[in-house]
């Protein structure tokens, strides 16, 4: 089992390598027109509200006390695969 730092040093590095990826997505997306954009931008914004509660989720792990964070871990993995889910799906569909 990891400790609560290098649980939350893996959360961040993950957040960084999907912020990457996230912006490569919005290059494609300000490169479409018409509908395919509509779409796309769709697609974008729910990665983008994923993303922001794994920000927010992260954060509160870094608040919590060492007893709490094992609690607050089990919210946060079903974040992150949200996050990892809504990344997968739209890296397929902008490909």
């Amino acid at each position: 089992m990891k400790t609560k730092n290098a649980y939350i040093e893996s959360l961040a590095a993950e957040l960084k390598e999907w912020g990457a990826q996230i912006d490569a997505i919005t290059a494609k997306t300000e490169q479409s027109v018409g509908m395919a954009k509509i779409k796309y931008e769709e697609e974008l914004n729910k990665i983008r509200a994923h993303q922001q509660a794994a920000s927010l989720k992260m954060r509160e792990l870094e608040a919590a006390s060492d007893d709490a964070w094992e609690k607050l871990k089990e919210t946060a993995d079903k974040i992150w695969d949200d996050l990892r889910t809504g990344l997968a799906s739209a890296n397929a569909k902008f490909k």
